[in-house]
């Protein structure tokens, strides 16, 4: 099969698409023949040579894809050969054929065609397991989404408003709030210009739960911005990995920090949120109130460009791509 590579930790260019050999799947896994897949952050940090795949896992990167089930490995049961589906991986998705386990597989929901569900599995699992499950945002409160123009943040406004929250989201310039607020955003706040927890405390009086990709330098304001019993969910360190935490402030708020992914969780959590969001969150999706935001879609073989794309922040929702011309 033809799958992307790195030549060497780098720069988008090290990309390239190389025949390598094809997997196996072993008892438990299935192998797909895949569609497509979805360009995610760590991909970049992966290229860059700071984002190792846990042990065992595909070295080639890509966190999700779609695709059909082309075998099945030993014991799996509950699919078949044809289903067209897509997966949470560990690593993988660039390429023509991916190995992944049962449990972290999803139906396509829907009306959603097979290419754009590659589209899915990163963005839900990631909301769904901390805006929901951890989190537990519920019908009433306020929810801060920071980055909401990228592919988690335009997923968890849906999210959010199909819950019955409001939802304030931070973006870096007036399209992009636009169109975070035609996805259901109620509160918009232009990072560069404003400063969310002015704007969040004089509209609602804080946050309950935020969501946020930034890490260190959003650290000591994300919690100024909670509410009593608020909960801070970090899922990102855009801005750095060390900062401050006055906790103080927590202890006074009763407050709650969070931070975790998902590629390392082990095989039986990482199907336990999968089994979650295909009870809960996929009628969402199938009802059209949820639905995959995407900004682009390019062949496989030119993930390079789509590695540009993501980095200059020039696309809103997802970059999508598709393993066959």
């Amino acid at each position: 099969m033809y799958a992307i590579t790195i030549r060497e930790p780098g720069e988008p260019d090290v990309l390239e698409w190389a025949e390598v050999a094809d997997p196996r799947p072993g008892a438990g896994e299935v192998l797909l023949d895949v569609a497509a897949s979805a360009v995610n952050r760590a991909d970049l940090l992966q290229r860059q040579g700071h984002y190792p795949p846990p042990p065992g896992a595909s070295e080639t990167i890509g966190l999700e894809c779609s695709g059909t089930i082309a075998e099945l490995g030993e014991g799996v049961e509950g699919w078949n050969v044809g289903d067209e589906v897509c997966a949470l991986l560990a690593g993988g998705g660039y390429a023509e054929k991916a190995v992944v386990p049962a449990g972290q597989l999803l139906p396509v929901p829907g009306e959603v065609d097979l290419i754009t569900a590659a589209g899915l599995p990163e963005v839900a699992c990631t909301v769904w397991a901390n805006v929901v499950m951890h989190a537990k945002l519920t019908e009433g409160e306020v929810l801060l989404v920071h980055g909401g123009a990228g592919g988690i943040g335009t997923h968890a406004i849906q999210v959010g408003k199909a819950l019955g929250a409001t939802v304030a989201v931070t973006a870096g310039s007036a399209e992009r709030l636009e169109r975070c607020r035609q996805l259901g955003a109620d509160i918009t706040i232009n990072y560069k210009e404003e400063d969310f927890v002015e704007v969040l405390r004089k509209e609602t009086g804080g946050a309950d739960v935020v969501l946020d990709n930034m890490g260190a330098s959003y650290l000591g304001r994300n919690v100024d911005v909670l509410k009593s019993d608020g909960r801070l969910v970090i899922i990102g360190m855009q801005g750095g990995v060390k900062g401050e935490l006055n906790v103080g402030a927590l202890l006074g708020k009763r407050a709650d920090v969070f931070a975790a992914g998902l590629r390392f969780r082990p095989l039986d959590q990482k199907a336990a949120i999968v089994a979650d969001v295909r009870e809960r969150l996929w009628p969402l999706v199938s009802d059209g109130a949820v639905k995959p935001i995407i900004g682009q879609v390019v062949p496989m073989a030119e993930a390079a460009s789509a590695h540009r794309a993501l980095e200059e922040g020039s696309v809103f929702g997802k970059i999508l791509l598709t393993a066959k011309s």
